[in-house]
């Protein structure tokens, strides 16, 4: 019986060799997947790092490796033979920012690593540090607002057609977590940025109402918006497990985005060519979770 190797013409074989490997950390999160997805369909070679194998649900092709972000000695193996890594700066559940970044980045330049990605949520951060201080060729990715943080919303508009929220009148721009991918693949594959910060945003400065009416508009629901306290918020993230140092900044960005958070760039499309997606776009993708 001939082995999946053994079927490959030549061509897909010599392929196959001269392909790059790159490691995708978070690579079951909004984004991960993503650029997961975004690798592989352009021929190279994925390996992903995630705390629980059996549940990661990742493509067939996908080489998945356990290991904690938190402690640097359980993903060692996890770079051996790679090009390049995306990293994320968090390490758990509770969106607490790593502490470990200069030992990760000590050993990604141990074991050869040319380049890194970086998914960073502003916040300047142990990660942040060590790849600006590094040899490496790195960029930081920082997307302003990802349009999945709407999935938040799912359980109160399936439950109730309401969307409770602080802060209505406020507009921030948002990004589909796909062109973040996008973007993160295309510069660990292909380069070009080093040593930059970029600020992703999609095409649009919306508010909640805006969106919860883009939500409407799609599955037909009549959505209503009730804005509630600062403190109903902090205490609905508190029963989350939230760190208090997570929610004071998460509840500053959102009262008061600053001035990246207002305003659309051109990031995105001048690293892949194309116009970011369109919120609506996104909510068309995810209509059956509102449902």
């Amino acid at each position: 019986m001939l082995t999946d190797i053994e079927r490959l013409t030549d061509a897909q074989f010599l392929r196959l060799f001269q392909a790059k490997r790159f490691l995708v950390t978070g690579a079951t999160g909004n984004v991960g997947r993503h650029v997961v997805n975004e690798l592989l369909e352009n021929g190279y070679l994925v390996r992903a790092l995630t705390r629980d194998a059996r549940r990661a649900n990742l493509p067939a092709g996908v080489e998945v490796v356990e290991g904690d972000l938190t402690r640097t000695e359980t993903f060692e193996r996890a770079l051996a033979g790679v090009a390049g890594m995306h990293l994320i700066t968090i390490g758990g559940d509770d969106y607490t920012p790593l502490d470990n970044g200069a030992e990760i980045v000590q050993l990604a330049r141990w074991e050869g690593v040319q380049r890194i990605s970086v998914l960073s949520d502003g916040r300047a951060g142990s990660v942040e540090e060590a790849v600006r201080a590094s040899d490496l060729e790195w960029t930081i990715l920082q997307p302003v607002d990802l349009m999945s943080n709407t999935l938040g919303w799912i359980k109160s508009i399936k439950s109730a057609n309401i969307v409770r929220e602080p802060y209505g009148s406020t507009a921030r721009t948002l990004i589909h977590e796909a062109d973040v991918a996008a973007v993160a693949a295309r510069i660990l594959s292909h380069g070009g940025h080093a040593r930059k910060t970029l600020k992703l945003t999609g095409c649009e400065v919306l508010t909640i109402p805006d969106k919860i009416q883009a939500i409407s508009a799609v599955t037909g629901k009549p959505i209503r918006y009730i804005e509630v306290s600062e403190e109903h918020t902090r205490q609905s993230m508190r029963e989350l497990g939230i760190g208090e140092d997570v929610i004071d900044y998460v509840v500053a960005w959102n009262s008061n985005p600053p001035p990246e958070g207002r305003a659309v760039t051109g990031s995105v499309q001048q690293v892949i060519g194309r116009p970011p997606r369109r919120f609506s776009h996104w909510v068309k993708e995810h209509a059956p979770l509102f449902m």
